[in-house]
């Protein structure tokens, strides 16, 4: 008609576009990446994004550590996006960690277009052949007009259940193509399942007839107010609470009820307890082979002991050990749902508390510190006992760690970035994530000489990002944990173990980071403190013991 105008043609988007959008209409607010040629379109679209802020790692390694370690700490999936290939093998450490730390993630891969595959093309790999072991799901896209559809359910995947980590393949050309901009899914909320009144009976029931009983809490997928909850229940019970591997944040370490960590180096009193109860209650804990040692603590699959477990997986209840009662359901509502769950007293069952919680104090305080070198029991129980409570604890995999966790005491659910997977290489990525994620808390970031050296190119992203995180590498010239099993099983026959070590000190400064090197136990209180007034990333190498592997193993 004369004198109207047409009206304007519906936006058309890109493939890179599109999943820009499905990422923000899940709450993304941060991506962590090393930019590839393989996904341009993604990158190039977060360009007008200003609400999603990147993170560009040095090594894809690491930047799926980060997504991961952000995953541990908000309950939502961490996002990293990688190019194919060598991108994608160097990031599976990450998926690896996410699936066995049962951690909310999505690993975003690039790959070649739909017409190069098949072929070999340049950097083609079947991700989802590769990461179907790795992975709650792995999938490709190879419709523009799915990709709203895809993420949806990648982070419904991503947090119902068990969560774990999520691994979708976009071929490049999917990414450049363009159609009428598509409608996007809300945000993903996870199903939260209930624990049935009859099993909370059932439970009760249990627990009123034990004599002996522990508390075992794990897992992924709790709340505050969960773990509140629980450690309400466990007080009014008198039950002695432990923490199952590298969960140790789930419960106030300083409350009367905690009595201890189930993981490497773990208390040889507390082992005996454990065999010699009664009843295990299982809240959330896999029951995997740190937290049992070895499946000895509760003999596979007919445990000694009576066994509630209490899992959101309903196909990990029987997997490995047979329940004499299993609960599927949410731990945060399981946790709450105890609120009305009633036990009587029971005569004894104080006195064994007070008895547990006195050997776990034993057992967590650090001695006087030995002249000479760093002593890290000095170390760990000094911060334990100046950092806020809310500050974060990040570390890797090797021996240094068994100080960490047999000295620090958590206060604060999310502050224990460790993983059960026993990656090294881990703490460093995951305390700049963590600084990412929360600039006004303090992170600290413990690393052996062997672990720090994985990613140490990863202090330049800290600087780079702003993220001012104190890193304490433990420099004592070796892979400890692997020497201490030379030791024990080829005395004498040491070899491939000892570390060549660069100037730590030097390394990090070199990269824009405040540095210094620490020789004695007297000097570390003052260092950190210069660390923290540095205004950026900051490194102290300790000069600790070669000869002290552990708290408690020392070569003659």
């Amino acid at each position: 008609m004369h004198g109207t105008s047409s009206p304007e043609p519906p936006a058309r988007q890109s493939g890179g576009q599109i999943l820009v959008d499905a990422l923000r209409a899940q709450g993304v607010d941060r991506v962590y990446c090393v930019p590839g040629e393989s996904y341009l379109p993604v990158l190039d679209a977060l360009v007008d994004v200003p609400d999603i802020a990147v993170v560009s790692s040095r090594h894809e390694g690491a930047a799926a550590n980060m997504a991961e370690a952000d995953g541990k700490l908000t309950g939502r999936p961490g996002v990293c996006f990688v190019t194919r290939g060598p991108g994608a093998t160097h990031a599976s450490v990450g998926v690896h960690t996410a699936f066995q730390d049962s951690t909310p993630m999505l690993l975003f891969i690039g790959q070649v277009a739909r017409g190069s595959q098949d072929r070999e093309g340049f950097q083609e790999v079947d991700f989802r052949a590769m990461f179907s072991p790795l992975a709650k799901w792995a999938a490709q896209i190879d419709q523009v007009e799915r990709i709203p559809e895809y993420v949806s359910r990648a982070f419904h995947t991503a947090l119902s259940g068990r969560p774990g980590p999520v691994v979708l393949s976009l071929p490049e050309d999917m990414l450049s193509e363009t159609i009428l901009r598509p409608a996007q899914p809300g945000a993903a909320v996870a199903a939260a399942a209930a624990p049935r009144a009859a099993d909370l009976a059932t439970l009760a029931a249990m627990l009123s007839s034990a004599d002996r009983p522990m508390l075992i809490v794990g897992g992924a997928g709790w709340t505050s107010q969960g773990c509140r909850s629980l450690l309400d229940f466990a007080r009014r019970s008198e039950l002695p609470v432990v923490s199952s591997f590298r969960r140790q944040d789930l419960m106030d370490n300083r409350d009367a009820n905690y009595c201890g960590h189930l993981g490497l180096g773990v208390d040889p009193t507390l082992a005996e307890r454990l065999k010699s109860a009664d009843l295990i209650v299982a809240v959330g804990s896999r029951l995997g082979e740190n937290t049992s040692n070895g499946y000895s603590l509760l003999s596979a699959p007919l445990p000694a002991q009576k066994l509630v477990h209490v899992h959101p997986d309903p196909n990990e209840i029987g997997r490995v050990y047979d329940p004499a009662l299993g609960i599927a359901c949410s731990l945060a509502e399981f946790g709450n749902a105890l609120s009305s769950v009633a036990i009587p007293e029971k005569a004894g069952r104080g006195a064994l508390l007070r008895a547990a919680r006195e050997a776990y104090v034993r057992f967590s305080t650090p001695p006087a510190p030995l002249p000479g070198y760093v002593d890290m029991s000095f170390v760990v129980g000094w911060l334990s006992d100046h950092l806020p409570e809310d500050a974060v604890i990040a570390n890797g995999a090797g021996n240094y760690t068994v100080w960490v966790h047999r000295y620090y005491r958590y206060r604060q659910p999310r502050t224990e970035l460790a993983p059960v997977s026993g990656a090294m290489g881990y703490g460093v990525p995951a305390a700049i994530a963590a600084k990412l994620r929360y600039p006004g808390r303090e992170v600290v970031a413990f690393a052996g000489d062997g672990c720090f050296l994985m990613y140490p190119q990863e202090i330049g992203t800290a600087v780079q990002h702003g993220a001012h995180v104190i890193i304490l590498v433990v420099n004592n010239g070796t892979y400890g944990t692997i020497r201490v099993h030379q030791e024990r099983r080829y005395p004498g026959r040491v070899i491939a173990t000892d570390i060549l070590n660069p100037d730590f000190a030097a390394l990090a400064r070199a990269q824009g980071a405040y540095a210094e090197r620490v020789d004695s136990s007297a000097a570390f209180p003052a260092a950190f403190r210069r660390a923290g007034d540095a205004g950026r990333p900051a490194l102290l190498e300790l000069l600790v013991d070669p000869a002290q592997l552990s708290p408690t193993f020392r070569l003659r």
